[in-house]
């Protein structure tokens, strides 16, 4: 079976920035379990699966050691095959998935537009071992579906943060999502997911499902611009849209070529 691939830098403007992930197109789905192994082999954090559908694609995500149920970079990244790669000419595409529904995304320029459930997260006791296992204390801790958010003091702990990616394993979310108001932008975040064989991932895009609504209640605005300070880091622009959020990054296609399985 030959398979065409991308592998696509998001939330980037240059290669070597922003969070790379991998898009594959399908004739039809095969075995879970070679989905499973093209990611562990791609060894992203993120790749993308796709099958035309009558509507646009149905969409499915895997990191190396399992499916997720939502991802916004390989979203972003599909996106950017489709439109530039492919020659998609709707206005929009629509990826059908399997647990978050119909989710849109449009382009505008060089920047691609994503509309995303809202998940947001509600305030909960700080659990035990969390502060040690991050290197900081949290000034408060919210859980959404998928993720934790940790509010931290400022834009420079979360930069310094050094966490014991071990123990963090040990906490049953997907996401540990450090984040603190910007000294440039509206708010920045990091995002550990080592249950995911993602120790961290460089820019979580539906991580902002739940950061944009918290940080619109917060600096009471909708509009936000946001940044992801890991090593590589990305851009994420973000609008709080009731129970939608709309994601916007640009995206560098790096690599173009065919897998064998």
């Amino acid at each position: 079976m030959k398979i065409p691939m991308w592998q696509v830098d998001a939330f980037a403007t240059e290669v070597f920035a922003g969070n790379p992930a991998a898009v594959c197109l399908l004739d039809d789905w095969p075995a879970d379990g070679v989905l499973q192994a093209i990611a562990a082999e791609n060894n992203l954090s993120e790749t993308a699966f796709l099958v035309r559908n009558a509507e646009g694609f149905d969409l499915r995500w895997f990191a190396p050691a399992k499916e997720v149920a939502l991802c916004g970079h390989a979203t972003l990244a599909a996106a950017k095959v489709l439109f530039d790669r492919r020659g998609w000419k709707e206005e929009a595409i629509r990826f059908r998935t399997r647990q978050r529904g119909v989710l849109a995304v449009a382009k505008n320029g060089d920047w691609f537009e994503m509309d995303f459930p809202a998940l947001p997260a509600r305030p909960v006791a700080t659990p035990a071992g969390l502060a040690a296992a991050l290197g900081a204390e949290p000034r408060q801790v919210l859980a959404s579906t998928d993720d934790w958010l940790a509010v931290l003091d400022d834009e420079a702990t979360v930069r310094g943060l050094k966490p014991d990616f071990a123990a963090l394993k040990k906490f049953h979310c997907r996401c540990i999502v450090p984040t603190a108001r910007g000294d440039q932008v509206d708010f920045v975040s990091r995002a550990f997911a080592p249950r995911y064989g993602i120790p961290e991932d460089p820019v979580t895009g539906s991580a902002h499902c739940a950061l944009a609504p918290y940080w619109a209640g917060v600096l009471g605005k909708d509009d936000l611009q946001a940044f992801q300070v890991s090593a590589r880091g990305g851009e994420v622009r973000c609008r709080n849209a009731g129970d939608r959020v709309k994601l916007a990054g640009r995206a560098v296609t790096y690599l173009e070529g065919t897998i064998s399985v």
